[in-house]
């Protein structure tokens, strides 16, 4: 069994969703012995935004220079591990409304047409293996009730039900730029609720 970690947040060891993230992982640690753990840090090891060069080696033309094919590699390896895991913890701060550009280039890499999902009479469908679960550790600096606000959780929901998963739960810590005794209460809330995650 294999889960796939994932962190996007650009404050390092300031970052609430890194610390809550890592607190989920080893709550399925606990819960799932022997599971394997691959990490990917996406501003530590950060993928290209998606160019006109990528689309024309997805198209198969051969990669204008040694960054872009290695960058292709590493994007490659990286939607392997999507497909292996059978838990993802996404670590998704809100910035400005939506999810990190980090993060966004790691969807860009695991949506694609073919591989990840196909368009059907029916509608497009999913193309990941079923089963799979993935937790969303979403911060957030304020509260966004209101639908409109939100371009953050229910992005990487769409997403991931695009590609086939539907079993998302979300671990969020919200209000934590409202002062000290908001950002507790927000991480209390939180480490309760991972703490309560059953297998």
């Amino acid at each position: 069994m294999k889960l796939l970690h994932i962190d996007s947040s650009v404050l390092g060891q300031h970052s609430v969703s890194r610390a809550l993230s890592a607190e989920t992982v080893a709550r399925q640690r606990a819960l799932h012995p022997g599971i394997e753990v691959v990490y990917r840090d996406l501003v530590a090891e950060p993928l290209l935004h998606l160019s006109p060069a990528h689309i024309a080696v997805f198209q198969g033309a051969a990669p204008e220079n040694d960054t872009l094919a290695a960058d292709i590699a590493d994007g490659a390896k990286l939607l392997d591990t999507v497909f292996e895991a059978s838990v993802l913890v996404i670590g998704a701060p809100m910035y400005n409304f939506g999810i990190s550009s980090q993060l966004k280039a790691w969807v860009d890499r695991i949506l694609i047409a073919g591989r990840t999902f196909r368009y059907t009479a029916e509608g497009p469908e999913g193309l990941l293996p079923g089963g799979k679960k993935a937790f969303i550790v979403s911060s957030r600096g304020g509260s966004y009730g209101q639908k409109a606000a939100d371009h953050q959780e229910d992005h990487l929901k769409t997403a991931l039900g695009f590609i086939g998963i539907t079993d998302i739960s979300i671990i969020r810590a919200e209000n934590i730029s409202r002062g000290a005794d908001a950002r507790e209460a927000a991480l209390a809330a939180a480490r309760e609720e991972i703490s309560s995650l059953a297998a």
